[in-house]
């Protein structure tokens, strides 16, 4: 029998990208800065991607940490990375944006996907931060997404479970609705039967001692929430497999 599920890894490193493809992902989600929920990544981490896994890869589109809400600047680059990451092989693009008042900006919206053309697009988790999901959904309907990633407005997935119910049931196959955002082992099963969802998103990390001898510890490179300088996070081959079987046996 075929698999009705997918899975997909939110990766930020070819070592991450490599070890969900082994595990079983059917798709990456390519980003950088995972500590702030996720940004563009370089043109070099996605060129080096593609040669090494032969999954879809989509990219992140995303100028910056913070809110959704866009200067002109800031949509000017997110034009420009639409255009390379296209020219560099992206098979599918992750993208949103938010009016002041928290309702989806259709008309920026409607801008980036048709810059996104032919490319599928996933609307992010900028829909957890919306005022009304509903009409929310509605909206990214009407301009053509082919999936939104959301934890229900919530902390996490299995928080918002009951809204990504409601979304499922509300989407009528119209457009996928895919969990996302502390996903494991220990709560997969219960999101997915408690869904109903297809699709489901995470990124079955492990920490891994940085390899540096010699350390100054008394140094830090990014703000006080920052990741500690000699420690690595990376995909795990063996949670991926894990959260695929787990997967398999439930859907």
């Amino acid at each position: 029998m075929a698999e009705c599920f997918l899975m997909e890894l939110c990766v930020d490193s070819v070592e991450s990208a490599v070890n969900a493809e082994r595990g079983g992902a059917g798709r990456l989600e390519l980003c950088s800065s995972l500590l702030e929920g996720g940004l563009t990544p370089s043109l070099g981490v996605l060129h080096v991607v593609k040669q090494y896994v032969k999954i879809p890869i989509y990219v992140m589109i995303r100028p910056r940490g913070g809110d959704f809400l866009y200067s002109d600047l800031e949509v000017d680059v997110m034009r420009k990375d639409i255009e390379l990451m296209k020219i560099q092989g992206a098979d599918g693009l992750v993208l949103g944006a938010l009016t002041e008042d928290g309702r989806v900006d259709a008309e920026l919206c409607m801008e980036l996907l048709a810059a996104a053309r032919p490319l599928p697009v996933t609307f992010h988790r900028a829909f957890d931060m919306v005022h009304d999901p509903a009409v929310a959904l509605e909206a990214l309907i009407s301009l053509g997404f082919e999936r939104v990633l959301t934890s229900g407005c919530d902390s996490s997935a299995l928080e918002g479970l009951p809204l990504i119910k409601r979304l499922v049931d509300q989407a009528k196959g119209r457009i996928i609705i895919m969990p996302g955002g502390g996903i494991t082992e220990r709560n997969l099963q219960r999101i997915l039967e408690g869904s109903g969802a297809q699709e489901f998103h995470c990124s079955a990390r492990s920490s891994r001692e940085s390899a540096m001898k010699f350390r100054n510890t008394c140094v830090s490179m990014g703000a006080s929430f920052s990741a500690p300088e000699y420690g690595l996070k990376v995909a795990d081959v063996s949670k991926v497999r894990t959260l695929n079987a787990i997967a398999k046996n439930t859907l």
